[in-house]
């Protein structure tokens, strides 16, 4: 799809890989809008950037998205791509931990706000020529990793529900792309590693390239190899993603 000259939402798009998203996304001429719950870092985030505007909004809450929706009714009406990538993780074991409030929060942030975010802009989205929905996911989602256990059970569910968008939107104007990310070297992902993971800007340039190529699944980096090996043995691919975790 052509990704110029296009009006953009990116939740959770004040650092790591939301900020990088929207970096790359104005470079190409595109007017961005992040959304985040702390405004101060969604103010330094602007100030970083040019044709980027930002709106302060919990995704979990929904007064806080019927506001958001509002905004850009009235602001930005012509929304022609959503990229749902806010999250939430908790690392933990299961045997050592009880399960249920964190695993709650994460499915209200990872999978229950992007539907509900989904449902009040898709119609707005079904106006436009050429529109796109990117449900941010993880190579977590392929196979669960036992330190994350309840992020990789929402990641899973997020993926299920954007394969059935997709289906669903065959032959209308919306393309649904699905953003598999590796471990990327960012804030949210200091409990794990981070440090051992990608740039975020690998991330964003390799989301800029399945834009143009209409490439829907996009595995980035590792996890396209891990996506492979998965589809040989799925026992051994799970083994090794739980290796010293």
């Amino acid at each position: 799809m052509n990704i110029t000259n296009k009006t953009v939402l990116i939740t959770g798009g004040g650092s790591g890989i939301g900020f990088a998203i929207a970096k790359t996304l104005s470079d190409k001429n595109n007017k961005v809008i992040i959304t985040g719950r702390s405004e101060g870092r969604l103010k330094d985030a602007v100030a970083k950037l040019n044709n980027v505007s930002y709106f302060v909004a919990d995704v979990t809450k929904e007064d806080d998205v019927n506001k958001l929706v509002s905004y850009l009714n009235e602001q930005h009406p012509a929304l022609d791509v959503l990229i749902n990538n806010a999250g939430q993780a908790y690392v933990y074991q299961l045997d050592k931990q009880p399960a249920f409030e964190k695993a709650s929060d994460e499915i209200l942030t990872n999978y229950l706000s992007v539907i509900r975010l989904t449902d009040k802009l898709l119609p707005g989205l079904k106006t436009q020529g050429e529109s796109a929905i990117v449900n941010v996911t993880s190579i977590l989602a392929i196979a669960p990793a036992k330190n994350v256990p309840t992020y990789s059970a929402t990641k899973a569910a997020l993926h299920s529900y954007t394969q059935a968008l997709r289906l669903s939107l065959e032959g209308t104007s919306v393309k649904v792309f699905e953003l598999y990310p590796p471990l990327v070297n960012t804030e949210f992902s200091t409990e794990i590693g981070g440090e051992n993971g990608i740039p975020p800007q690998q991330v964003a340039d390799e989301l800029l390239q399945a834009f143009e190529a209409d490439t829907f699944d996009v595995r980035v980096g590792f996890t396209a190899q891990f996506w492979d090996a998965h589809l040989k043995s799925p026992d051994e691919a799970f083994k090794a993603l739980n290796a010293g975790r």
